[in-house]
């Protein structure tokens, strides 16, 4: 199962861990991986690259960590869209992702 924790500070998301393996199918023909991979991808991508905000990405031990030391709404409106689409994928593949807010 593919655990996504967001990160919330004073109401705002802040950033998120994403780890796992979906279990849909093996490794390397997974799409549930496949369709989480690239929107965490392009997430993690528009807050670094495209904003240029003040955030740190990593990618350690199969888990791609993100967080954003001053979120504002542009970064808000990113992490929100991610969790919304990770919510989306589990609708159709149930069973494949845990997700969590955690407060920071």
């Amino acid at each position: 199962m593919i655990r996504a924790e967001f990160y919330e500070s004073k109401g705002l998301l802040s950033g998120f861990k994403i780890s796992g393996h979906a279990g849909y199918a093996e490794s390397g023909q997974d799409i549930v991986c496949a369709a989480v991979s690239s929107a965490v991808s392009l997430a993690a991508n528009i807050i670094t690259d495209g904003f240029h905000s003040d955030a740190q990405a990593s990618d350690k031990g199969g888990a791609v960590v993100l967080t954003v030391k001053e979120p504002d709404e542009k970064t808000q409106a990113v992490l929100t869209m991610l969790e919304q689409q990770l919510k989306i994928i589990l609708e159709e593949f149930p069973k494949t992702i845990k997700i969590t807010i955690s407060e920071v």
